[in-house]
């Protein structure tokens, strides 16, 4: 009887010992499993930082380009195979349109919209899976559309009416705060759908056309200073977005004394404070002939572009941004073979780490000129 008691009270012990060690497994492992979820969920929420600075070294497309699957596979197999790693892609043109599917108000409220490039967080998924860093163009106060449905936003002549420039395109007034918030947030939606960099372009007063004509909103104001202001709007408003920074510039202003802003608007000194690099356009076709005392600047790349390095470099010194060219890949003035891309890469490699930019309109590249992989 009593070894029957005893049996029965460690069998008793036992049923609840076992049980006891069931639930600690179960709960161990419950908690190792909602550790992991969390932890999986952590790691797929996680915030996008601001991409690490780099060597860049791109080539321009437009959005119809980069809309078309043959042809970015063109350009991927281009890049995979040369020293190239990075695409500038418009998303606001010299149109004014919105080159992809945005889903802002305003844009949609004047039908700016107009999709050339798909699935846009598709496209830059393909590219950043081949390491490509990927840069989005936005012109900014050359920009026809705006300046048509929001009529009291653009440059008006002395007349009143709207100001046309020698292409026939309207602007918008570089004073105006809405044009500004306009602009940020594009640049803020281009963001968010993966954009490393957004380069901004069109970023100053018109150069060309019947300028006695235009009437100015900016009082007792420099032209430069206006912009400086829209600099630093630009810069406090992305301070805290996941992508870099550029602003193109005409290649003289590489060439000009701290108080020339070339009437308008564009000095280096106001640019280097504000952004990550400032890309100056730095195609010998551009400059006048005589320039450096060259009949044809054109067919000198190597010469003027050393020159332009070498005056612009100092105001980069201690600053916030780098120097990044955009260099000629098309034939005017000249035929640009492989020898001549390569005489502008090679001079601005030996001032400047952060890289440059190839332009050609028409989206035609080759391996000429390019050192591979």
């Amino acid at each position: 009887m009593i070894f029957n008691k005893i049996f029965y009270f460690i069998l008793l012990a036992g049923f609840f010992a076992a049980g006891f060690l069931l639930y600690n497994y179960r709960t161990t492992i419950i908690v190792l499993n909602n550790n992991a979820s969390a932890s999986i969920a952590s790691t797929s929420s996680m915030p996008r930082v601001k991409p690490a600075r780099q060597t860049v070294k791109a080539v321009y497309l437009t959005a119809y380009s980069a809309g078309q699957k043959n042809k970015m596979d063109e350009i991927i197999n281009l890049l995979n195979k040369t020293e190239l790693n990075a695409v500038v892609i418009d998303i606001k043109d010299y149109s004014g349109k919105i080159l992809y599917d945005s889903k802002l108000d305003l844009v949609n409220e004047i039908k700016a919209s107009g999709n050339r490039m798909g699935d846009v967080r598709a496209l830059i998924k393909k590219l950043h899976r081949n390491n490509i860093y990927v840069i989005a163009r936005q012109t900014v106060f050359q920009d026809p559309w705006l300046a048509r449905n929001k009529s009291d936003w653009a440059i008006k002549t002395k007349y009143g009416g709207i100001w046309y420039d020698n292409k026939g395109l309207s602007w918008v007034d570089p004073t105006r705060a809405e044009v500004w918030e306009y602009n940020l947030a594009i640049a803020k939606e281009a963001i968010d759908l993966g954009f490393d960099e957004i380069n901004f372009d069109y970023m100053r007063f018109p150069s060309d056309g019947n300028l006695s004509i235009v009437k100015y909103n900016i009082g007792d104001k420099k032209k430069y200073e206006v912009m400086g202001e829209f600099y630093k709007f630009l810069s406090d408003g992305l301070k805290d977005e996941p992508a870099l920074i550029s602003i193109d510039v005409f290649g003289l202003v590489m060439e000009h004394k701290a108080e020339e802003d070339m009437n308008i608007g564009q000095r280096l000194a106001d640019a280097v404070e504000n952004f990550d690099y400032v890309c100056p356009m730095m195609y010998p076709s551009h400059y006048p002939s005589g320039h450096l005392g060259l009949a044809n600047p054109a067919a000198n790349p190597g010469i003027v572009i050393a020159h332009g390095m070498k005056l612009g470099l100092p105001w980069f010194h201690g600053k916030r941004a780098e120097v990044r060219p955009w260099l000629q890949a098309f034939n005017m003035g000249a035929v640009y073979d492989g020898s001549r891309i390569r005489a502008e890469i090679n001079e601005v490699e030996k001032k400047s780490n952060a890289g440059w930019l190839l332009w050609n309109a028409s989206n035609r590249y080759t391996a000429a000129g390019l050192m591979a992989e």
